[in-house]
């Protein structure tokens, strides 16, 4: 994974954690009063990505649009530390960053407050987004999709990216979201959680079905449909006839966000670095089992994820 290239596209977004302390209610309104003593920033969806494919030791290209704002600056400051490739992240006057502010007390969540335009970006930016992903693509070995319906993955995007990666015979991988959920065609893995494919397909997952995980996998027209299940783990099934069930393997659960994240990023990394379809998602999830015994948005090592593989090997 060390000498691999990955391309990561879509929605960036930045969080940001206000923590402090809760002593009283406020006197103009019955909600608690939060004396702050700490502010920290994290960078989220597609960057979030992108920093756990540094974190295995990858390269990364980021491809995505931060507004002319402070929480631009900050996001591409945060993936410039960690080693990234900026050159395909446009600064667009016409929107913010998308910014999510968690308010915490004793380590509780008191409030939430999203700044951000999910509409889709506009054609100019649409096709300056295109270009960087042509630019990027003769050097990488995997692209990403990294869909958190925030508008930047509209379907000329879509469609540039993946007909980029199957004409240079690599790997493709969409983390979707429902507004472009069928716009992923031909796409090599298609990775969603349970409860995205049960609100596109108006139907309950029946993943120990492989009648019916070919059936979605057919309609979907992705190579191999990887469905993660939280604490059920993950079942695979391939346009080669494979269906595989990966069981969960965490041993403690303090936090689920960002696994999917990260799991998105493993799969990538190993499939890049010529793993099987199989590999990788049993590789992924012991990197997810690692990263939900985390606090808040995480990433993992490739030494954490050796440990625990072996962890698992009966004696």
């Amino acid at each position: 994974m060390r000498q691999v290239r990955i391309l990561v596209v879509g929605d960036l977004m930045l969080d940001r954690y206000i923590s402090g302390v809760v002593d009283r209610i406020s006197p103009e309104a019955p909600v608690p009063v939060v004396r702050v003593r700490e502010e920290s920033w994290a960078v989220g969806g597609a960057a979030n990505v992108a920093a756990n494919v540094l974190a295995l030791g990858a390269s990364c290209d980021v491809v995505g649009c931060v507004g002319e704002d402070d929480a631009g600056g900050v996001l591409q400051d945060a993936l410039a530390s960690l080693g990234g490739r900026l050159e395909g992240v446009i600064r667009d006057p016409s929107r913010p960053t998308t910014l999510k502010t968690r308010v915490l007390a004793r380590s509780q969540q008191v409030v939430r407050f999203d700044l951000e335009d999910d509409r889709d970006v506009s054609a100019e930016m649409a096709g300056r987004l295109v270009a960087a992903v042509g630019q990027a693509l003769p050097a990488v070995d995997v692209v990403v999709l990294e869909d958190y319906n925030k508008g930047v993955l509209v379907p000329g995007l879509i469609q540039a990216a993946l007909e980029g990666a199957r004409s240079r015979g690599i790997p493709s991988i969409v983390d979707p979201k429902r507004r472009n959920f069928f716009a992923y065609g031909g796409v090599t893995v298609f990775k969603p959680n349970a409860k995205e494919l049960e609100e596109a397909l108006g139907d309950s997952p029946r993943p120990d079905d492989p009648r019916w995980m070919e059936e979605v996998r057919t309609r979907l027209a992705c190579q191999v449909l990887l469905l993660t299940r939280g604490e059920r783990g993950m079942t695979l099934r391939g346009d080669d006839g494979v269906h595989i069930h990966v069981p969960a393997v965490a041993r403690s659960v303090y936090d689920v966000s960002g696994a999917g994240d990260t799991v998105t990023a493993v799969v990538a990394c190993a499939l890049a670095a010529g793993a099987s379809h199989s590999e990788a998602a049993v590789l992924a999830n012991h990197a997810a089992a690692i990263e939900v015994g985390k606090a808040g948005v995480a990433t993992v090592s490739p030494d954490e994820i050796a440990a625990h593989v072996a962890s698992s090997i009966p004696l």
